[in-house]
């Protein structure tokens, strides 16, 4: 369970890395810029559309609006942005 958690840590810290190389590169979209710094802003940010204290409802809003965002913007970059993103993020890594 242990190993599990440490996996899917390192898993995200190594796709914010890949979502701040793509926000610095300049043949990523605008929107999709912008779309990204949203959802990096409302995971970081100490309030929420829906506030926590609503059951259910204040939980999953950062479980639906986040990776949406992130979905969207991804989809607008081209994937070739993408993937020399995944790869320099690999080599800063290893």
């Amino acid at each position: 369970m242990l190993d599990r958690l440490k996996q899917v840590a390192r898993s995200l810290k190594q796709e914010l890395k890949v979502y701040q190389l793509v926000l610095k590169d300049e043949r990523t979209p605008r929107l999709a810029k912008w779309l990204l710094a949203v959802a990096v802003g409302y995971v970081l940010l100490p309030f929420d559309l829906i506030p926590d204290f609503i059951p259910v409802l204040g939980q999953v809003d950062d479980l639906i609006i986040v990776p949406a965002l992130v979905i969207i913007a991804l989809k607008m970059v081209p994937r070739e942005v993408v993937d020399e993103c995944r790869e320099k993020a690999k080599a800063r890594e290893g």
